[in-house]
């Protein structure tokens, strides 16, 4: 039987007014993919370290960041696209100068993450 379109309004999966800040889960559109939406305006802010079961892809909205996944250190920028493997511990942050907006497509139809403590601060 086919699908029937679906719409959520950014008051459904937004957390700010705003920004592009929030998520929504693929089941909540009937779908395999969640999706969150990231910003912050601080240096140095970002997702922790963290891993997921499933890939995930990384969209540079805005701004500059530096991403960890697993030993590789990656800079990018508006624009650039990056992939995380599953079961790879990833995090990144805003390098600034300014805001950081990513969208991270997570292939799954929920979103599941654990925290790590980062090797990096230990």
């Amino acid at each position: 039987m086919p699908r029937s379109a679906q719409k959520m309004t950014a008051a459904e999966w937004g957390d700010a007014s705003h920004l592009w800040k929030g998520r929504f889960e693929g089941r909540d559109l009937n779908t395999g993919v969640t999706v969150l939406f990231f910003s912050t305006e601080d240096v140095g802010a970002g997702p922790s370290w963290h891993v997921h079961p499933y890939d995930e892809v990384f969209i540079v909205r805005k701004g500059r960041a530096r991403f960890t996944i697993g030993d590789e250190k990656i800079d990018a920028e508006a624009g650039d696209i990056l992939m995380g493997p599953a079961k790879v511990p990833h995090k990144y942050e805003n390098l600034g100068p300014g805001p950081l907006e990513t969208t991270d497509i997570h292939l799954s139809e929920r979103w599941i993450q654990t925290d790590l403590d980062d090797p990096e601060l230990a």
